[in-house]
């Protein structure tokens, strides 16, 4: 692993220890050359998996692109950078355990919303509003309706 202060890429694991999630390694690394430390993770490769856009173009999946809309849809809101990286890890498993190799973004809107109507309300709106291009007022009330009749049916 190249240091990140000279270069050099001769280092020696100090500490290795799984991460919280239990997704990754984190180890702590010391430079041979310049005695410095520093912290590297190690992950799992995933095969390629391609998301399908509705208009059908394919691209390789990003959870970035996950994770930046969540972040949009939480903003202001008390959730925490944690709880959206959660949210992210858990999409990314269940889009990577289609087996298919490839994923909608139809899916992938689809899980992000689950996760969000269980985490926040006021994010899962703003998320579908965008995601599934709420157009005029009607349609935006129409789901906000759906979301009182079934918080109604829970109490």
């Amino acid at each position: 692993m190249k240091c990140q202060f000279c270069d050099c890429v001769d280092s020696k694991v100090i500490d290795s220890r799984p991460t919280e999630d239990g997704l990754s390694i984190r180890r702590r690394r010391e430079c041979i050359n310049c005695g410095r430390r520093f912290t590297t993770y190690e992950k799992v490769e995933m095969m390629p998996l391609i998301v399908v856009k509705r208009d059908g173009r394919r691209e390789s999946f990003n959870a970035d692109k996950i994770k930046t809309g969540i972040f949009h849809a939480c903003d202001k809101l008390p959730v925490s950078m944690a709880q959206i990286d959660a949210i992210v890890n858990r999409v990314e498993k269940k889009a990577y355990s289609t087996m298919d190799g490839e994923v909608t973004t139809q899916k992938i809107g689809d899980l992000v919303m689950a996760e969000l109507k269980e985490l926040n309300d006021v994010a899962y709106v703003r998320f579908a509003a965008v995601y599934r291009k709420f157009t005029d007022l009607s349609t935006f009330m129409d789901e906000l309706q759906k979301l009182v009749n079934e918080s109604k049916n829970n109490v």
